[in-house]
């Protein structure tokens, strides 16, 4: 009997659902259906309107780091490339230096009447007491020792004293061991050209009556220095300029202090003079000892 009242009862409830699903089917398309539907719609935008929201705040940071990555390897190939250019402007500059220092060298070549052998510096020994280059030519090309060598504008740069077979030691003539015979230009004045301690020359035994002049150029004398010895250095090569001249009234001679023409402390590239054809004294080599002051 229990069995029976269960089973009307969920006979009565499914007939009620059917009956309100009717009724539903019925009036929805009624006004009243209309305002409770768009109740719930309401009632539901704001949580609607926030999944949205969600929806695309998560699609614009996504967007953002993908732009920001992009960013990040467009800056890191814009800077290897400006990396790039500043070594290939660098190095531009680099050839374009060597190209002027090679191109006054080929002009000292073709006005010189001797042959030449061009050479690089590729070692330098530069203290207060020593002033020695060493260069990348040697037997192999012609080159012995007592070579006089010069840089771009026919300037003087010193003397070969060592030689190998593809290499050569070059005193240069700020050593205070070398000592070449000057000619001021204008005047016609000579002496003797030598080295100073820091690199400087000084112009020594000029006659009082030759008249030295700042700005005065010093050119090689190439004059015979007794005993059948002729000076190593051809006639006309740029020894310097003359910055300052010490003159006693009482005295023979006066002094003039000479800036070399040459970078002697810069140099790169220099021609050797393998045939000046000059008679000269053996140069021996011995080592530098500081000058007594004065």
């Amino acid at each position: 009997m229990f069995a029976t009242r269960t089973g009307r009862r969920t006979g009565l409830s499914y007939a009620v659902l059917i009956a309100v699903s009717l009724l539903l089917l019925a009036f929805s398309s009624s006004a009243a259906m209309r305002e409770v539907r768009k109740g719930f719609g309401f009632a539901f935008a704001p949580i609607q309107g926030g999944l949205s929201g969600v929806t695309r705040g998560v699609g614009s940071v996504l967007t953002a780091i993908a732009e920001i990555d992009q960013l990040r390897r467009q800056n890191r190939e814009l800077e290897a490339r400006v990396q790039q250019l500043e070594v290939e402007q660098r190095q531009s500059g680099e050839i374009r230096i060597q190209n002027e220092q090679l191109t006054r060298l080929l002009e000292v070549k073709s006005v010189l009447r001797y042959q030449t052998v061009a050479a690089e510096v590729i070692g330098r020994q530069t203290t207060q007491y020593e002033r020695v280059v060493s260069i990348n030519q040697g037997t192999d090309r012609g080159v012995s020792v007592g070579d006089v060598v010069v840089a771009g504008g026919a300037a003087l740069v010193g003397q070969v004293v060592e030689v190998g077979p593809n290499f050569s030691r070059v005193l240069l003539i700020s050593d205070t061991r070398s000592t070449v015979i000057g000619l001021v230009e204008a005047s016609r004045a000579t002496g003797e050209v030598k080295g100073q301690l820091g690199g400087s020359l000084i112009m020594a035994n000029i006659p009082s009556s030759d008249q030295i002049k700042i700005d005065d150029t010093v050119v090689t004398a190439g004059i015979d220095l007794g005993n059948g010895i002729r000076s190593p250095f051809p006639k006309g090569l740029v020894v310097g300029r003359v910055v300052d001249v010490q003159k006693d009234p009482n005295a023979v001679i006066q002094t003039a202090f000479v800036d070399p023409a040459a970078s002697l402390d810069k140099l790169e590239y220099v021609l050797v003079v393998t045939d000046a054809g000059g008679s000269q004294p053996p140069i021996v080599l011995t080592s530098p000892s500081p000058e007594p002051a004065p």
